[in-house]
């Protein structure tokens, strides 16, 4: 019996994945042949999507895109032996834009049943809880700072001194909670891997409540994630019914438990003192600090909060050690960073690098360009709150102290790639639009900030009293950084002042 492979990631059944099952099904009940079909999480090659893979002879063999229509050529031709057709791929390992990444924490994606036990320990699953096992809590601890693994939700906070702060806080409950409310523009890497490869992320967290002292996890999920709710609530009851979680996981005698959580659609509870509030049933807004979440956080008691990328690249530095992940990166940007392509590109998906790749080997080399074919003219990083840099700093590496000397940052590894017909003055009205959309609303500089500035640029676009809007818009935009108790206002001004800073042509000067 042959096995195929047709992802069941979002990007693939929006493109029609579904329907290409029902059509191979129906092609091998007509020629009477039976097929295994495992529903895979996606490679990151969206532009193939939905992508068939055929296995024969242990080699993984594509075809893509494969739309329903197409299914009867491609099974005439030989998809069984995976033989030569239009759409064929060759083996899929081989592919040029998966042979040059370096992937950790995407390793298991694309390869695997995401909800099988058996497929997630045959690619290396649960080594990297094995081993924490076997450690001390200081030790798990250790191997974390020597990573020198900086949190992947966008501040690139180390993540050692979060978990060593819980672990200093006394409390006969502690939590580990999951940031999954991936609401950047341009981002998908969360979203990918709760489809794809659930089980790293229980992995992940499991090490994070040993190394801290926790025993409850919850993961907060944005609603628009239909296909990853299902897969992640499903991938919990495996790992119950598996023994590794519940009161003793693994057999080791801890306890360890996850809840998922889904939200309600709010951007702002992607900033995590909203996500606690939203997890303990109240209104969600920012929480003025101090206090740390990590010293009293959810239900006041001392909580790690991370986001999925941050807690799934952590059973790869428990297994192969911190200094294995370490070796790879620039500076303090240490591991690897999941980009991910979207915008006006040829070429959109996933990209997982060392940190110290350059934005053109990102936009150029692995996304192909611009869709439309037009030049590019600016590249946003970082989200809808990210910086718009243009063509001259694409050679600029992926590295947390470089880009913020350009006022830019990594964030959670988005890439929005814009070509010449672009207005970057609408772009930078667009920022404070979404923010007074977006806003808890809590504080006064983001909450009538981000509508004076929506005001402001319009005049400024219409060319009322130019000179006097320019200055009072950057004049609103200090008093948001300096005043706004959270990053969504703090940010807002990042990717106005980008634009009006590398294209001021586009207001006029």
């Amino acid at each position: 019996m042959k096995t195929l492979y047709v992802p069941l990631d979002s990007v693939a059944v929006a493109l029609g994945a579904d329907e290409l099952v029902t059509a191979l099904k129906a092609e091998a009940a007509r020629s009477g042949t039976e097929i295994r079909i495992v529903r895979n999480g996606s490679r990151g090659m969206h532009w193939l999507e939905p992508l068939v893979e055929v296995e024969v002879d242990g080699i993984r063999h594509g075809y893509g895109p494969v739309q329903a229509d197409d299914v009867p050529s491609v099974w005439a031709a030989g998809l069984l032996t995976a033989s030569p057709h239009p759409l064929a791929l060759g083996p899929i390992e081989d592919h040029d834009f998966l042979k040059r990444q370096t992937r950790l924490t995407f390793a298991r994606c694309g390869r695997i049943d995401p909800l099988s036990l058996s497929d997630y320990a045959a690619q290396g699953g649960w080594l990297g809880l094995r081993k924490a096992l076997t450690l001390t809590d200081a030790a798990i601890r250790g191997e974390l700072q020597t990573s020198g693994l900086r949190g992947r939700g966008g501040a690139g906070f180390p993540a050692a001194i979060k978990w060593q702060t819980v672990a200093d806080t006394a409390s006969p409950q502690k939590y580990i909670v999951c940031n999954a409310d991936e609401g950047d523009s341009g981002t998908f890497a969360d979203r990918m891997i709760l489809e794809g490869d659930p089980l790293s992320l229980i992995e992940g967290m499991i090490i994070a409540g040993l190394a801290v002292g926790a025993t409850r996890g919850f993961v907060y999920l944005r609603s628009e994630y239909p296909i990853a709710k299902t897969v992640f609530a499903q991938a919990l009851e495996l790992a119950r019914a598996g023994g590794w979680l519940g009161d003793s996981v693994a057999g080791s005698g801890k306890s360890f438990d996850i809840e998922l959580f889904i939200g309600a659609g709010a951007y702002i509870c992607g900033e995590e003192s909203s996500l606690l509030n939203s997890l303990e049933g109240k209104r969600g807004e920012v929480r003025a600090r101090p206090p740390l979440p990590a010293q009293q956080g959810l239900f006041n008691q001392p909580t790690l909060v991370h986001n999925v990328l941050s807690l799934c690249a952590v059973p790869t530095i428990l297994e192969k050690g911190g200094a294995f992940y370490r070796d790879f990166g620039v500076g303090r940007s240490r591991g690897t960073l999941p980009f991910q392509l979207a915008g006006n590109v040829r070429h959109g998906g996933l990209v997982e690098l060392a940190f110290g790749v350059t934005l053109r080997e990102l936009v150029v080399d692995f996304a192909g360009g611009t869709r439309s074919g037009l030049p590019i003219r600016a590249v946003q990083i970082g989200g809808p709150l990210g910086a718009y840099l243009p063509t001259r700093l694409l050679d600029l590496p992926m590295d947390y102290e470089v880009l913020a000397a350009q006022d830019a940052g990594v964030g959670h590894g988005g890439v929005v790639v814009f070509d010449s017909s672009v207005d970057l003055a609408t772009q930078a009205a667009y920022a404070f639009a979404f923010c007074a959309a977006e806003s808890c609303g809590k504080c006064t500089p983001c909450r009538i900030g981000a509508v004076r500035g929506v005001e402001v640029m319009d005049q400024v676009q219409q060319g009322i009293d130019h000179s006097q809007n320019l200055e009072l818009l950057n004049d609103l935009c200090d008093v948001m950084v300096s005043g706004s108790l959270c990053a969504m206002g703090g940010m807002t001004p990042v990717p106005v002042r980008s634009a009006l800073r590398h294209f001021p042509e586009d207001f006029g000067l």
